[in-house]
């Protein structure tokens, strides 16, 4: 059975998509992971794709733009939800197969989640306690 979405975004339960990369691969050729983190906190607030358009498109723009892999389309962070980010810096690996995208998140929202009344301040808004398995939010 599929989890919901209110329980993969708010639940305490673990339930990790383990075919995620295999997944996207198939759907999305010419993708590469990026790592996103608030320039200021050094906070990590997601991790995304991005192919060669999203990362021209984030260049050209100074905004965080990847490629969706769920809906297959170019996602400028925060058309939808408000929550953009001004881009700062790019980095590349050592192997040149990954992104780290530095960003400012320009009006305060981070996390496209409601997290129990407000938005989180980064997508890793969970801790797995490790003698239980179950999440515990950190944002109160």
């Amino acid at each position: 059975m599929d989890a919901s979405i209110e329980q993969l975004e708010e639940g305490t339960e673990l339930l990790l998509d383990f075919d995620k990369i295999s997944q996207v691969a198939a759907r999305c050729p010419g993708i590469l992971p990026v790592a996103v983190q608030n320039a200021d906190s050094m906070e990590v607030i997601l991790v995304a794709y991005a192919n060669r358009q999203a990362l021209e498109h984030s260049r050209q723009t100074r905004t965080a733009t990847f490629w969706s892999t769920s809906r297959n389309k170019l996602w400028i962070k925060g058309a939808e939800s408000g929550n953009t980010y001004d881009l700062i810096e790019i980095r590349v690996n050592c192997e040149q197969n990954s992104l780290l995208y530095l960003v400012r998140p320009r009006d305060g929202g981070i996390c496209h989640t409601s997290n129990v009344g407000g938005h989180a301040r980064d997508c890793y808004y969970r801790r797995l306690d490790l003698d239980s398995g179950q999440l515990e939010n950190l944002d109160p």
